[in-house]
């Protein structure tokens, strides 16, 4: 049930983002410029109307995911979770001593630790 809920989240979300990219652009910010947020009375084209559907539709989604979620959480804390978790089991190998450092051991004899050219 919860990820039907989401997979409709996601296709309204993005319908939401084609629809707002669609509408023309009335110039100003918060549309100073032709009077669209700030007069009483918005333009009721089909574009707009399209874009109210959807923006409830995915705030009621975005509430019914955030319900969902609280209901199957445990009452517990995240950092209660870790605390609580059994240590991990003891290895046999022993730690690197600290002057370990990953490099391959040093050649016998005198031979130089200088790498070769590529041939």
């Amino acid at each position: 049930m919860q990820n039907v809920i989401l997979i409709v989240h996601l296709i309204l979300a993005l319908s939401l983002i084609g629809i707002v990219l669609l509408q023309r652009s009335e110039g100003g910010g918060l549309g100073m410029g032709g009077g669209g947020v700030m007069t009483g009375r918005a333009a009721a084209t089909a574009l707009g109307k399209i874009t109210w559907l959807l923006a409830i539709g995915f705030i009621v989604t975005s509430m019914t995911l955030t319900i969902l979620a609280a209901a199957n959480s445990e009452n517990t804390s995240v950092v209660d979770r870790l605390t609580s978790q059994p240590a991990p089991a003891e290895t046999s190998e022993p730690a690197p001593a600290s002057d370990d450092n990953l490099l391959p051991p040093a050649p016998e004899g005198d031979a130089p630790l200088v790498p070769r050219a590529a041939e």
